[in-house]
Formats: C-alpha cells, sequence, structure tokens
C-alpha cells in the first residue's frame, strides 16, 4: 500500500462505464475513485463492482480508491466484503455521520478510508470522523449538503466548509473540496479552484478529466511561491530571523519546506 501525499485532484470514474474505465489508467489524477454509489444505476451495481475491483490495478505512483455504496443502502455490505480483498489504496465511503460505525468498518477491511461529509449532521461529527482510526483524509460532498442546507450557491456552504477543514487540520488528515458540475465553464471551475485552495483544502474531486490540468494548476505552489521558499529555507537559521523584511521562525521555515515538497509533483 502507498503512502501518498494529499492529492490535488481526485477523479471520479463511474464504474458501470468500460469507456471510462479504460481511459481512467492513461489519465493524470492523482487519485482516480471508481464510483460504485450515485454514478451507478441500481441494476448495475453488481457488474460495476465487479469491474471497479478488475480495473484499479497498475496505477503507479497515482493513488486509487472505490467509492462504495453508504450504509443502509442494499449494496453496502457486499460493497464492503468485495473492497476488502481489492488492491485499492482507500476506500470512499459517502454520507458518514457516525464514527462509531466508521471505526467498525476500519477494524473489519484495515484498509484507509476517506470518509464524506454531505449531511448537516455529518458537518457536525465531522472532528470525530476525521480522528478515527485509520481515516487518511476528508471529502467534501458539496452536492448532497447543497440540497440538506436548502442553499443554491457555494456562499450558503462556506460554514461547513470550514468546520470541515478545521476538523481535518485538528485530526491531522487531509481534505478535498468537492466537485463542480458546469462542464462548460472553465473560468468558473478555476474560479472554485482557487477559492478552495484559499480556504485551505489540499485538493478537489472532479468529475471530468478536463478539469485535471486547472485543478493541478490551483493546487500547486506557483513559481513564485517556490523561489520564496527556496530563499527562506536558505535563509534559516535557529529561533526567529529577519527575511525580507519580516520576521520568520521555525514554523515558517517549516511550511516552506512542505511546500517544496508538494512542488516535486508539478
Amino acid at each position: 500500500m502507498l503512502t501518498l501525499p494529499p492529492p490535488r485532484s481526485a477523479l471520479y470514474v463511474p464504474a458501470s462505464n468500460a469507456r471510462a474505465i479504460e481511459k481512467a489508467h492513461g489519465l493524470n489524477a492523482d487519485l482516480t475513485i471508481f464510483d460504485l454509489e450515485d454514478a451507478v444505476s441500481p441494476t448495475q451495481k453488481d457488474a460495476a463492482r465487479a469491474a471497479a475491483i478488475a480495473a484499479a490495478v497498475d496505477f503507479g505512483d497515482k493513488g486509487v480508491a472505490i467509492r462504495i455504496n453508504a450504509v443502509g443502502t442494499t449494496w453496502h455490505d457486499d460493497d464492503v466484503a468485495a473492497v476488502a480483498r481489492a488492491a485499492i489504496d482507500y476506500i470512499v465511503v459517502p454520507k458518514v455521520e457516525d464514527a462509531k460505525a466508521l471505526a467498525m468498518m476500519y477494524d473489519h477491511i484495515k484498509k484507509p478510508l476517506l470518509p464524506m461529509i454531505e449531511t448537516p449532521h455529518g458537518v457536525y461529527a465531522a472532528r470525530g470522523i476525521a480522528e478515527t482510526s485509520g481515516v487518511a483524509g476528508l471529502i467534501m460532498g458539496n452536492n448532497d449538503l447543497a440540497i440538506a442546507l436548502k442553499t443554491p450557491a457555494r456562499a450558503g456552504l462556506i460554514t461547513a466548509l470550514h468546520l470541515t477543514i478545521l476538523a481535518a487540520r485538528a485530526a491531522g488528515v487531509w481534505v478535498l473540496d468537492g466537485v463542480y458540475n458546469a462542464l462548460d465553464d472553465p473560468e468558473g471551475f478555476a474560479a472554485e479552484c482557487a477559492h478552495g485552495r484559499m480556504m485551505g483544502f489540499d485538493g478537489k474531486t472532479v468529475i471530468h478529466p478536463n478539469q485535471l490540468a486547472a485543478c493541478h494548476v490551483a493546487f500547486s505552489p506557483t513559481d513564485a511561491e517556490i523561489a520564496e521558499a527556496n530563499a527562506l529555507v536558505a535563509a534559516a537559521a535557529d529561533g526567529a530571523v529577519r527575511f525580507r523584511d519580516r520576521m520568520v521562525e521555525t514554523m515558517h521555515v517549516d511550511a516552506a519546506r512542505k511546500l517544496l515538497a508538494r512542488a516535486q509533483r508539478r
């Protein structure tokens, strides 16, 4: 199992779509998520499960995950049994609201989990969910959350997004922003990526390969940030030092080194 850095991009691939599965191996998504949930009709669930497990191989240094169906659905138990044997890096668990149930799942399958926060109960429980053994990161489910909160705009999600980011940071796990639905609006997608990075997200889930490049640009350090970080590390000393007319401390140097490590993925 890989020890992976936080993904800038996580691409959902419908596991019932053979053509999409075939293309997935040639894409440069940091994390590929074969989806058994929303993207798959009830009549195709069993076939999609088998297809996802067969496809989740040969991703090299890129991550691969399977999103199972939620607790309480007809297909959940079969999904859990199947993915426990799959050669995947993560299991994406939708609509998580109960940290205890998540802990029981991890005790059973012993694979890293990516719980999705997409309900009001999930937002309130996010800290306990993030702190559960086996959780590697959190993923926002903005579409379901927007419906639950009765808001048509991202502005209505801001509090929930902030609370989930806080929960992830308190637990020391990474956190991904939710999807952007308008495939014919690249400017809007780029703007939402920039907003997500400003908020503190590590990356973003995407629903089409055409969104990957802009996602990577937004969640990768810029040339100016890399130059600044290199200069700061070079000037570092024990304790506080003056750097370009401001005082910096060890925490700033550590942050600069982490930024340079992220820049290796550009």
